[in-house]
Order: C-alpha cells, then sequence, then structure tokens
C-alpha cells in the first residue's frame, strides 16, 4: 500500500511498533467509537474516515498480537476512557484472524462498562471468497459497519 512505507533511516534506526495509536489529530473527547485492528485493513479504514471527514471515530492498530502489548495498550486507551463503543475490525474470516484467538486481550484493555463488537468477514472455511468483486463488497460492507456510529 503507498501509505506502507518507510524511510532507510526508520528501517536501520528505528523500532518495531506493537500499537500505534491515532494518527490524525482528532480531539480524544470528541470521539464516540474505536476501532481496534491489524495489518493492511487499515488504511482501507483511514482512508475511508478521512474521506467522511469523522472525527468522532479513532483507530488504533495492534500490530503485535502475541505477546499482547498491554501496557502499551492502555496508555494509548487512557484517551479513551469515555468511550463505550469498540470494534475489532478484520478482513479475515471471522474464524481465521485475530478475533477468536485474542478477543480476551481486546476485552481487557477497553474500559469497564464498553462494549466490543467484532466487524469482518463472516466465517468461512476458505481464507478468500474466489472472486474479486465480491471480495471487494465484503471489504467495503466491514470498513462501513466498523466507521458507522448507530
Amino acid at each position: 500500500h503507498p501509505m506502507a512505507v518507510s524511510s532507510l533511516e526508520e528501517l536501520s534506526e528505528g523500532v518495531f511498533h506493537n500499537v500505534i495509536g491515532e494518527v490524525d489529530e482528532l480531539p480524544a473527547k470528541d470521539v464516540k467509537r474505536v476501532v481496534m485492528c491489524s495489518g493492511k485493513v487499515y488504511y482501507d479504514l483511514l482512508k475511508e474516515r478521512r474521506d467522511r471527514e469523522q472525527d468522532e471515530v479513532a483507530i488504533i492498530r495492534i500490530e503485535q498480537l502475541y505477546p499482547f502489548p498491554a501496557e502499551e495498550v492502555a496508555d494509548i486507551m487512557k484517551d479513551y476512557q469515555h468511550v463505550k463503543d469498540f470494534v475489532w475490525c478484520q478482513e479475515e474470516p471471522q474464524n481465521q484472524g485475530a478475533w477468536y484467538s485474542s478477543q480476551h486481550h481486546f476485552w481487557a484493555a477497553i474500559p469497564s462498562g464498553a462494549q466490543l463488537t467484532y466487524r469482518g468477514r463472516d466465517a468461512s472455511a476458505a481464507p478468500a471468497v474466489g472472486y474479486l468483486s465480491e471480495h471487494n463488497k465484503q471489504q467495503q460492507k466491514l470498513v462501513d459497519e466498523a466507521l458507522t456510529i448507530k
């Protein structure tokens, strides 16, 4: 993806970030939903959120799932203790991505009393749908559902 780039200096002298908080300047007090994700679905979420000019949805990337970086996630979540609507978004089918194996960590990371929902593809025996047009429809649907506050 064109946005998934690092400079040579970052690669040679930088560090791996287990968790990456919100990159846009969104007022934390205005955030009503926090979307957590990992991998390239982030770029679809970010582009769509920017296109919609949404400032009430924060996106947090959890780049290391195991061991789960609980302290780093907790540090980022400090700004979102008022939020009650949290989403885990993945593009893999529900039974193949991080949702089943890591959701206990996601629940532990969000504020007490908050709700956590899954937004992604339905469970499937196959890792991909098989048709690009169907993949694109499913991808747009999961991005829409992750960013739409009800």
